[in-house]
């Protein structure tokens, strides 16, 4: 019996990789950048499945030009802003992803970046590769203390929460918004649900971004927001670039509206090395590596091949992001 035919957009680890290489007539983009448009529309042609990244866009097009043997897309990551959601259900087709799979590697990276940022890290790097380091200076690279701080983070799903039990270590604070309003999630780790945005703004010494990129939370921290922001305030995203207005940022560190940003993601991504906020000392930025663990991206390899054979073999994945494609598939 002929194998299934998919294309994965990249190599995975082996972990998953080879569950997919196994069961599977699988064609692997063998490219460390994403393939071009013309050749992703190519390489789709009369696959069952497909397992893309968070880089590749697949939209109606895409999943046209599969045709109508595409049973699934398996997302390798928990975000899946890179797929139309709503083009697949309405052609029947599976989407999966990879919730769980990194959600305390991404707190701690989120942590990190915020102690990092409170204490000014990658400048006092930039310090001493700079020759600048002639002596004990009282006044030199002031920071932040984080001990007795009030954190606010913004979404209170998996990773906001576990951001919140890492704080609890060095007793802060912690204040949370949710779109949702998961109240119980907050109150698993001590912390203070803010009625309105503009609270969390007011009072939050540091503030860490946990939402998915969606309409709602598209440029949800732009001017107005930095506006109501502590003078001395830091802010932390390791969720989706956009989810902040990339100039309003620059303006707030460059005028001092708020005191530092850290971020693992950015709009536009990557970033150009000559952007304008590279340029700015008061901002720390690294390349999108949140899940970036050994551990962590094998695990994510090994969800997303699990959707992709559970969706080729007319099994419901166990991690669906569109479960109304069933309904559907069943008046079909």
């Amino acid at each position: 019996m002929d194998k299934p035919k998919v294309f994965v957009t990249r190599i995975i680890p082996e972990a998953g990789l080879k569950m997919v290489l196994d069961a599977c007539d699988a064609e692997v983009w063998p490219d460390e950048q994403p393939p071009p448009r013309d050749i992703l529309l190519e390489k789709v042609r009369g696959v069952v499945g497909l397992l893309p990244l968070l880089t590749d866009r697949i939209d109606g097009e895409v999943m046209d030009a599969a045709g109508n043997r595409l049973t699934i897309i398996s997302n390798y990551a928990v975000g899946y802003d890179n797929i139309d959601i709503q083009a697949a259900t309405d052609r029947g087709i599976l989407v999966g992803n990879t919730p769980g799979a990194l959600t305390e590697t991404t707190a701690d990276l989120a942590f990190a970046l915020l102690m990092a940022a409170a204490r000014r890290l990658g400048e006092g790097i930039d310090y001493i590769r700079a020759d600048k380091w002639e002596t004990f200076k009282p006044m030199e690279l002031l920071g932040r203390d984080i001990h007795h701080a009030t954190l606010g983070i913004i979404g209170m799903g998996r990773i906001g929460t576990e951001v919140a039990r890492r704080a609890s270590g060095f007793d802060m604070e912690v204040i949370y918004y949710d779109h949702h309003g998961r109240a119980e999630r907050g109150e698993t780790v001590g912390a203070r649900l803010c009625s309105t945005l503009d609270e969390l703004f007011e009072q939050a010494d540091f503030i860490s971004l946990h939402v998915p990129l969606t309409p709602e939370t598209h440029h949800l921290i732009d001017a107005d927001a930095f506006s109501k922001m502590k003078n001395t305030a830091i802010l932390i995203n390791t969720a989706r670039g956009p989810v902040v207005d990339t100039d309003a940022l620059y303006n707030a560190l460059s005028s001092e509206n708020i005191a530092y940003a850290a971020l693992d993601v950015t709009d536009p991504e990557p970033l150009p090395s000559d952007h304008k906020l590279m340029m700015l000392p008061n901002c720390l930025i690294v390349p999108h590596i949140g899940s970036a663990t050994i551990a962590t991206r094998s695990r994510m390899a090994v969800m997303a091949a699990e959707n992709l054979l559970a969706g080729i073999q007319g099994q419901v994945p166990d991690h669906l992001v569109n479960p109304d494609v069933l309904a559907r598939r069943r008046q079909g």
